[in-house]
């Protein structure tokens, strides 16, 4: 209605003036929409004026929105214009838009967006527009709707720019972006952990500054990194079957037949179990010499392993040289018998029994044990549930049994404990047969719980086996893919020291001649006469 009044009061003027000019210069004067006037220059004019600004009124205004209109906000995204309403925009002044909305100072403005342009009154941002759809759906509905296309890190990232918050969301999509950025954040850390797995993190900056910092470093690949060059393979290879090799002796030194076969009082396993111990502390201690961080190889597991698995004989020594320490041949024996029936004659047996953790020093080469081992504690959580419903089974149907056999003449259910035995083996489905109910009543106990243990045990076994499969896959690809780099980079090395050797000129002066070898081409330079 205002741009008709201006219009119509641009008419009626423009109508007075001529009527006004026509009294002043006894001409006529007249103002058409269309053809040639044929009034004065000054007519013109002004008629050029007034019609111009009506075509602005009728034609620009009503097509393309006035950007300094204080009452809309012109964003550029990506190059892509949007134009929202100010009132809608100041609803939400915790946004990135509504603060720029509310800032009057044009410095700080400048710090909210990418650029500026003043002719338009127009704020540049140099994102991604397809998102900025979402955005402004939010400014115009006041529900944000979640980007499917767009990877969930991302939408997050371009909501915390953007100053917006995931319960600005529906519930239902809200439920679902949770559980793709939980999935997503724990495959990173799933792969950033098997890849310390493959290949544990060393600082190979630090080996600069370090005394002896190049062989420290070539000796750390040898025996850390089985992908580095073939003597490294073959380390692993040598250091594997010493592990095999003192199981075996330490299973063979039971045998009574082969105890009678001594060399220097010792048994020859015994003596082969004494060289597999040097080797693994001789291992243990130059790796402890050659890591370039000391807390990152306390605090590793397999180190740990490699601790346990010599431990044991050390311990040993010392109980034996303390039972030893005397010269007195009758208190030995006596020193001896009293240690067989004492707690350190206990001590030595847990001691021993000890050296079987040994056999987990295979996991530092065996792709096998260390996808299981990972399996284990990424599914810590499901194992504990295991055994907490395994050991409600044991205490719900051994209470059970022991109330409904309990009358029975000569039941093995005389109390509940004595019921545990049978509860656990029943559960896991093995059924040894030692014990067994004899009332009908009790054997319908034994069928419940028997179901019991085979529902239970199906749950867990699919998810432990994809879990270990999607692993060990993924072990083996890391493996893959470290040794593809290592290979590549060994052979570029190589190249390079080949080549720079090549390039390098060697000068062979004589009387007549000089040469020089740059790369394969030699040059022949006569001297001058």
């Amino acid at each position: 209605d205002f741009t008709y009044f201006l219009t119509l009061a641009s008419l009626i003027g423009c109508t007075r003036l001529g009527s006004m000019l026509s009294g002043w210069t006894g001409k006529e004067v007249t103002l058409r929409t269309a053809g040639i006037c044929r009034g004065s220059f000054l007519i013109n004019l002004f008629r050029f004026l007034i019609f111009d600004k009506i075509f602005q009124i009728f034609c620009l205004e009503k097509t393309v929105p006035n950007p300094r209109l204080s009452n809309i906000v012109n964003l550029n995204v990506g190059g892509k214009v949007f134009h929202i309403p100010k009132h809608l925009v100041l609803q939400h002044p915790k946004t990135r838009i509504g603060i720029l909305a509310l800032c009057n100072d044009p410095v700080k403005r400048l710090t909210l967006c990418d650029d500026y342009n003043v002719q338009n009154n127009e704020f540049f941002f140099d994102r991604d527009p397809m998102f900025f759809h979402y955005i402004f759906h939010f400014y115009c509905s006041k529900v944000l709707w979640v980007m499917d296309s767009l990877c969930p890190v991302n939408f997050e990232e371009e909501m915390s720019f953007w100053g917006l918050k995931l319960k600005d969301s529906p519930r239902c999509c809200r439920i679902l972006f949770e559980e793709k950025l939980d999935d997503i954040r724990d495959q990173l850390k799933i792969n950033q952990e098997l890849i310390d797995e493959i290949k544990p993190h060393q600082d190979d900056e630090g080996y600069k500054n370090m005394f002896l910092g190049t062989f420290r470093k070539a000796l750390w690949d040898l025996m850390e990194n089985p992908y580095s060059s073939l003597s490294a393979k073959a380390f692993a290879v040598f250091s594997s079957l010493f592990v095999l090799i003192s199981i075996v002796a330490m299973t063979l030194n039971t045998v009574k037949e082969l105890r009678n076969y001594k060399l220097s009082g010792r048994t020859y396993m015994e003596w082969i179990e004494i060289a597999s111990i040097l080797f693994f502390t001789l291992e243990y201690f130059l790796r402890l010499l050659t890591t370039s961080n000391i807390k990152n190889f306390v605090k590793s597991t397999l180190n740990f392993v490699d601790i346990v698995a010599v431990m044991p004989y050390f311990i040993q020594l010392m109980f034996e040289a303390f039972v030893m320490d005397t010269e007195d041949i009758g208190a030995q024996a006596d020193l001896k018998t009293m240690a067989r029936v004492s707690k350190i004659s206990k001590v030595l047996k847990v001691v021993k029994l000890m050296r079987i953790f040994r056999i987990l020093k295979l996991a530092r080469h065996s792709t096998g044990m260390r996808a299981f081992g990972f399996t284990i504690r990424q599914c810590s959580e499901q194992v504990c549930c295991l055994f907490l419903f395994i050991a409600m089974g044991i205490f719900t149907f051994s209470a059970l049994m022991h109330s409904v056999e309990v009358d029975q003449p000569g039941t093995p259910f005389s109390s509940i404990p004595d019921a545990w035995w049978w509860a656990a083996v029943s559960i896991s489905t093995v059924g040894y047969g030692d014990v067994v109910p004899i009332s009908y009543l009790g054997r319908c106990v034994a069928f419940g719980c028997i179901s019991f243990g085979i529902i239970l045990n199906g749950m867990p076994i699919s998810i432990l086996f994809n879990k270990f499969s999607d692993y060990y896959a993924k072990l083996k690809e890391q493996e893959y893919r470290v040794s593809n780099t290592e290979r590549t980079f060994q052979l570029t090395k190589r190249l390079r020291r080949n080549f720079n050797s090549c390039c390098e000129p060697q000068p062979e002066s004589s009387d007549d001649e000089i040469y020089y070898r740059p790369c394969v081409r030699q040059t022949i330079r006569e001297a001058e006469d």
